[in-house]
């Protein structure tokens, strides 16, 4: 039912990413540091929750952007109502135990390492001794042929390069020889969706969204292992371990964002290109924006779903549905917000999937300033400096294709607006008069231009990450599912039982832990339960995988 114009329903608080594309170099620093932080045990030696890949390129796993082969994401019905591209509850009933939309192992690729015990203990010898690649999932030998950055800055390769499903259509235009290659870096995380497909996709509800950040966590005691969260997302960043039988997903370091800190990967990011903040949204205009008929309108109608925290009116219902004070203010001065809404410089990767992505690109523009000169054109005439984004080495037809759903208009503008900003700070450098008619173009101020100038290129720590603590008077609702105050469940529930009511979380069970690690407790029923935390893999894992008590 379509809500009146100008009302405002439940508001809700996201924490999202901006990732400025122009400044990745794909030294590969953000996927290290996730991977040894959250992957770095059994099972999950295929698993990167943060990688980045060279555009053009097959991805990771491979060519994953093909929905028609994958069907991940959402589509509309005959009747334009919000569907699963992978079918619903029959469909999955079909295909309990073989889904067809499920990628293998060789999509993703088998891990390896080498047998560096050989190549370290040779003999002397008159030959060069190598480390045989082993795998780290059977032990024999291998040969490597796919991983998660196998295509490394061979954009160019017409055998890497036209595998890529964001080339379709442009076959005619885009030609794969060295003088016309380009490249760029797409750093990738799970999207912590508005409007998560493998949430609705998750036959036991393991996965969920919490109501406090947004955050797309997997319930790892509820998971059964059906895996219908692999291929319900189109991103494919829900991985699967072949070890504990549960899925496993970005977290966005929810530990570190609850105490205010940023993610690991925007941590440790060399290029500093990554901006954490909040976003302020109506969650029950949601599903009207992700049900546009229109695959290029979805951008716009993502953008009508944010709030403006200025707002009174915003304000006023953020605080009625029990987001706090600080919070209010942090999405006030949050440079995602700024970046989003306000510069319009950021944009959603695949919105036609209709998940409503939170982690947004800022389109790369580096190879402008060798465009205008290259082609003659000079600084001070607008109309050949806009000219000139069109002769750019990376085709706009391909940007449109990953952040627009084919919209070249919305990627030429911010493209636009990016070259006047370089423009206006060197003639602000140089002592030059600023730029009017390029401001006037892109319908900016001075001041809008430096303050997107200082959001992408010399922000400090506390303006590139916005993040508010979770209070601590909340803590008890997070421990369900993080529900807000006022809602089933909530705080305010609790504090309707008598203090002898409420129970502590039960102590693991003496003398009863497992030799490969984690611990075992027993719930208020009565049932032992695993807990997989400190679990090394070996041993067993008693009613993991079942009741028989063997965890195998």
């Amino acid at each position: 039912m379509a809500r009146a114009a100008g009302t405002i329903g439940r508001c809700m608080a996201q924490v999202a990413m901006v990732m400025n594309l122009d400044k990745c170099i794909g030294c590969h620093t953000c996927s290290v540091t996730c991977k040894q932080t959250w992957t770095n045990r059994p099972g999950s030696e295929y698993v990167w929750f943060n990688n980045v890949e060279t555009k053009p390129g097959a991805g990771y796993p491979r060519r994953y952007e093909d929905q028609e082969q994958w069907k991940g994401g959402w589509t509309l019905d005959r009747r334009g109502r919000l569907t699963l591209k992978a079918g619903g509850r029959v469909r999955k009933l079909l295909s309990l135990f073989y889904n067809p939309d499920l990628p293998s192992l060789d999509d993703f690729y088998e891990p390896w390492t080498y047998d560096y015990q050989s190549l370290t203990t040779a003999p002397l010898s008159d030959s060069f001794t190598s480390a045989q690649p082993k795998s780290q999932l059977t032990g024999r030998d291998m040969r490597p042929a796919h991983g998660p950055n196998w295509d490394d800055d061979l954009a160019g390769a017409a055998g890497y390069a036209t595998t890529d499903p964001n080339l379709k259509g442009l076959s005619e235009r885009v030609r794969m020889e060295f003088e016309h290659t380009f490249m760029f870096y797409l750093p990738r995380i799970c999207e912590h969706c508005l409007n998560p497909s493998c949430v609705a996709s998750c036959p036991s509800g393991a996965m969920y969204k919490r109501e406090e950040d947004g955050i797309v966590l997997v319930d790892q005691d509820r998971c059964r292992g059906w895996r219908f969260c692999v291929s319900g997302c189109p991103y494919k960043k829900v991985y699967f371990n072949h070890r504990t039988g549960k899925a496993e997903k970005c977290t966005f370091c929810y530990p570190r964002i609850e105490a205010g800190q940023p993610t690991i990967c925007s941590e440790t990011c060399v290029g500093r290109l990554r901006s954490l903040g909040v976003m302020l949204y109506d969650a029950d205009a949601v599903l009207e924006a992700a049900s546009v008929k229109d695959d290029k309108d979805l951008y716009e109608a993502q953008l009508s779903v944010f709030l403006d925290p200025y707002d009174p009116a915003v304000q006023e219902a953020a605080e009625r549905d029990g987001i706090a004070h600080d919070w209010i203010r942090a999405a006030q001065r949050s440079p995602v917000y700024a970046l989003i809404k306000q510069h319009r410089v950021a944009l959603p990767l695949h919105p036609e999937y209709r998940t409503m992505p939170m982690v947004w690109y800022v389109p790369p523009l580096s190879p402008v300033a060798d465009a205008v000169h290259a082609t003659g054109y000079h600084d001070d005439d607008p109309d050949r400096i806009f000219a000139a984004i069109e002769a750019l080495r990376i085709p706009m037809d391909y940007l449109a294709n990953l952040f627009t759903a084919g919209d070249t208009a919305v990627v030429e503008g911010v493209l636009r607006k990016l070259t006047t900003m370089r423009a206006h700070m060197r003639a602000k450098q140089l002592g030059d008069p600023a730029p009017q008619e390029l401001l006037e173009r892109v319908g900016a101020s001075a001041a809008d231009i430096e303050d997107l100038y200082r959001l992408l290129a010399i922000g400090k720590y506390d303006e590139r990450y916005v993040i508010p603590k979770v209070h601590a008077e909340g803590s008890g609702a997070l421990m369900a599912q993080h529900c807000a105050l006022d809602y089933p469940g909530g705080v305010a529930d609790l504090a309707t039982h008598d203090e002898d009511q409420r129970t502590a979380a039960p102590p693991p069970l003496p003398g009863l832990a497992p030799s490969g690690g984690g611990s075992q407790f027993r719930d208020s029923d009565g049932q032992v339960r695993f807990n997989l935390l400190g679990w090394n893999g070996n041993g067993p894992a008693p009613g993991l995988f079942g009741s028989d008590g063997s965890g195998r």
